[in-house]
């Protein structure tokens, strides 16, 4: 029987990582390793005090922190972000980077360095609303429906090949923090859909 080719995953968060949290769990319970020779190599953080660090800690996972705020220009944070990604993995290119609340613009060097790798979530049906508060301007513009989009990252913002979207009713009193909730819970089921089949595909 041949052998599965590895394929690390780095995971990039810059707050509570709710959704890492949930592409983690995926992991362990669809038995990513063994399946599809993938692994959690790390999540990263913008943010020292970021809580989902302490989550992939506790599940094992190595974790590193690169603080935004250390570097001159958002060109030298992306180049030290794009080496202590590469060093988790053994070939220097991990299968796929997966930002989970990554609240940074990236570079277009950076986007370009993790080709066809590097995916994202993005809390509504693009390509409606791009950007923030996306909540609440589809409450502003009296939408029906809003919703969540799994894509591969370009150089333009919130941009890409859609992988995944599912779609969140508005309630007649819905507000930006209600609707985010209910939003979020979709998040936490077709983010790790959508990187199970990228790891399938290879990606």
């Amino acid at each position: 029987m041949s052998q599965i080719a590895p394929q690390n995953i780095v995971i990039l968060i810059s707050g509570g990582g709710s959704n890492m949290a949930a592409i983690v769990k995926a992991a362990e319970q669809g038995g990513w390793q063994q399946r599809y020779g993938a692994r959690i190599a790390a999540v990263i953080s913008n943010k020292a005090d970021a809580k989902g660090l302490l989550f992939a800690q506790q599940h094992g996972i190595a974790t590193a922190v690169v603080d935004h705020k250390a570097f001159p220009s958002r060109e030298a944070f992306d180049a030290e972000l794009a080496r202590v990604i590469d060093r988790f993995d053994p070939n220097g290119q991990p299968a796929l980077v997966v930002l989970a609340g990554f609240m940074r613009i990236l570079t277009p060097g950076f986007v370009d360095h993790y080709v066809d790798r590097l995916v994202n979530i993005h809390p509504s049906l693009l390509p409606a609303f791009p950007g923030l508060h996306t909540h609440q301007r589809a409450i502003d513009y009296g939408c029906k429906f809003a919703g969540v989009t799994v894509h591969r990252v370009t150089a333009e913002l919130d941009h890409g090949e859609f992988l995944e979207q599912a779609v969140v009713p508005l309630l007649p009193d819905d507000t930006a923090d209600t609707l985010a909730a209910r939003v979020l819970t979709q998040e936490h089921i077709i983010y790790p859909r959508a990187v199970e089949k990228l790891l399938a595909a290879g990606r």
